[in-house]
């Protein structure tokens, strides 16, 4: 039910992200700008997309590891992917201290889950497998291509913004400059949210699917309670923001951090939800 109803919320979303580049677009008659700023947001998120195994483990300075390097990290994963019916992404381990983990990839057979030094030192070993199996969910449920199109539209509003800001993009029919630029910072943040909004969705999604493929969600929830806490006294050295709903917690989330842009739920909503399928 979980499952369904997140699934549910992203598509209503992405629908609504759509609605919103529409409404926008009909409002400033703009079309051409339109169509050339959604064929560079495109090009860039497609790009982002294909290679982003690469750009994340490289700026994580991700070292592989096999199955002799660190037997029982690697052995559990494969396990883990096998109960997933996945094939055996990459495994990196990161020199960080700060406690996190991610998965990346374009789809299953190019993919990749990285851990952190730090996480490593604080978890237990269930623990870390629920975390694995967190990554691995967001590897079989392919939330990178979901992100890529939600910030494929932000991008788009993002540019229009800034070119309507330059120079006074729509105003064929004689609108208001100001207006018009008004409308479309109006139409990022809002499309900027709805990016957020789904990316939390597909946590929720991410840690039920976990929990079913490491066999119990205790392992995760006292994972998610430990990360959290700890993530705010080690935070990440320079973390790309872009980059923040890749994690397992997000980095550098603090009280200031509106919960509108934060790129995931809650903690306590996370387990709280886990608890529940006991």
């Amino acid at each position: 039910m979980i499952q369904f109803t997140n699934n549910l919320k992203t598509g209503v979303l992405l629908g609504l992200m759509f609605a919103l580049l529409v409404a926008v677009g009909g409002y400033m008659g703009g079309y051409t700008g339109i169509i050339m700023a959604g064929a560079i947001g495109l090009i860039m998120n497609f790009s982002a997309w294909y290679f982003c195994d690469q750009i994340a483990i490289k700026s994580m300075r991700g070292q592989p590891v096999g199955p002799d390097d660190h037997p029982w990290l690697y052995e559990s994963t494969r396990r883990l992917a096998e109960q997933a019916d996945l094939p055996m992404p990459k495994l990196y381990i990161c020199p960080i201290d700060a406690p996190n983990a991610c998965a990346t990839g374009r789809n299953p057979k190019h993919s990749a889950v990285a851990v952190t030094r730090g996480l490593l030192h604080l978890l237990n070993r269930q623990e870390v497998e629920g975390v694995i199996a967190h990554e691995l969910a967001h590897i079989k449920n392919r939330d990178t291509l979901t992100s890529t199109i939600a910030a494929t539209i932000a991008g788009i509003f993002s540019m229009l913004a800034y070119w309507g800001f330059l120079f006074g993009m729509g105003n064929r029919g004689g609108g208001n400059p100001l207006v018009i630029v008004g409308v479309l910072i109006v139409g990022a943040v809002g499309a900027g949210i709805l990016k957020m909004a789904i990316s939390r969705s597909r946590e929720f999604v991410a840690d039920a699917d976990g929990a079913q493929i490491a066999g119990s969600p205790d392992g995760l929830a006292s994972a998610l309670q430990k990360l959290d806490a700890m993530s705010k006294r080690v935070p990440m050295n320079n973390p790309n923001p872009a980059m923040n709903n890749m994690f397992i917690v997000e980095p550098f989330m603090g009280k200031t951090l509106t919960n509108l842009f934060a790129s995931h739920p809650p903690v306590e909503q996370r387990i709280a939800s886990l608890q529940r399928l006991r």
